[in-house]
């Protein structure tokens, strides 16, 4: 009897053996194919949506060719208990990636990054129409921010941001940026308060892309003020005449130096009544850090710089150099 009662217990020890012989031997298998490298020969992109499941994903992965076998990817997210952190996104793969390198890069979340860089001087509804075309943006952008609220630099963000999510993050690092400056600006700038500055940024920024001339322009427009001189800045007037929504397309007309705006400055005294662009960290830097100087004009002097002057004679002085060497160039 009691030997009866022992094969049935022997079997089962046998099944349960073999069963764990089993186990082991397809983790082991598991495992090493986990750390072996892919089928992709070159470069993959692939984007996951949100809410798909870790077979889900395994079939995307398969399909774009990063993986060879979609069951043994999923085995081996259940041997490490990753099938639930895996993030949404679009990735890249590099070729013969292993499936444990696909797992690990979705486990950390590491998509591709996109890159929109604003250029200083560019206009609010500039960089409106460069948002709209950024490539992976969602969402609409209901209206152009005001100008001079936008930061110029280059910003990061993943398929699927929203467009106007980020504008905020512009008007944030702008505002951010602003009051840093103005807390240290030079305590004998006659400007009243921080939008002033950004107003009179704007003009020094599409004055010159000459970072080191910024405080001799913005010094300049400082003693024009303090004298109750008109700024006179070509780039006030292209503003009044097309108010920031496309470039003029053509030079400056001696009539055009007439029209009837608040922003152009040969016919109004003081500052235009808001900025003319977005200004970038040294414009701003420059109007609230001026250089000192006594000049009170200046003009480009054809190398892509300006020429400044104290007295207007020798303002026409340059003037006369100038158009020389343009006309020369034109021959």
């Amino acid at each position: 009897m009691r030997r009866a009662l022992l094969w049935p217990l022997t079997g089962v020890a046998v099944v349960v053996g073999l069963a764990v012989v089993l186990a082991i031997a397809g983790w082991l298998y598991v495992h090493s194919q986990f750390d072996t490298p892919g089928p992709a020969r070159a470069e993959h992109t692939v984007v996951l949506p949100q809410g798909l499941s870790a077979f889900d994903i395994a079939d995307a992965l398969e399909e774009a060719g990063v993986i060879d076998d979609p069951l043994l990817f999923v085995a081996g997210l259940w041997i490490e208990d990753k099938q639930h952190a895996l993030k949404a996104g679009e990735y890249v793969f590099e070729a013969l990636v292993t499936p444990r390198g696909v797992m690990e890069k979705l486990v950390a979340g590491k998509t591709v990054v996109h890159r929109l860089t604003v250029t200083e001087g560019m206009t609010s509804a500039e960089v409106v129409a460069a948002v709209r075309a950024a490539p992976g943006l969602e969402g609409e952008i209901l209206k152009v921010p005001e100008e001079g609220s936008l930061l110029p630099e280059t910003y990061h963000y993943a398929l699927g941001d929203n467009r106007a999510v980020l504008i905020e993050r512009m008007q944030r690092a702008m505002a951010r940026l602003v009051d840093e400056l103005w807390a240290a600006r030079d305590p004998a700038v006659g400007l009243d308060e921080a939008h002033d500055a950004v107003v009179l940024a704007s003009v020094v920024e599409k004055e010159t892309g000459v970072a080191d001339e910024m405080p001799v322009i913005a010094g300049v427009f400082h003693n024009r003020l303090r004298q109750g001189m008109r700024l006179q800045a070509d780039p006030t007037v292209i503003y009044a005449l097309t108010g920031g929504k496309k470039p003029l397309g053509r030079a400056l007309r001696r009539a055009d130096l007439w029209i009837e705006s608040p922003y152009n400055t040969y016919r109004n005294k003081g500052l235009p009544p808001g900025p003319i662009a977005n200004p970038g960290r040294a414009a701003l830097a420059s109007v609230l850090n001026p250089a000192e100087t006594d000049a009170l004009y200046f003009v480009a002097d054809g190398s892509g710089g300006h020429a400044f002057a104290k007295t207007l004679d020798e303002h026409n002085r340059n003037v006369a150099r100038w158009r020389a060497k343009r006309a020369k160039a034109k021959k």
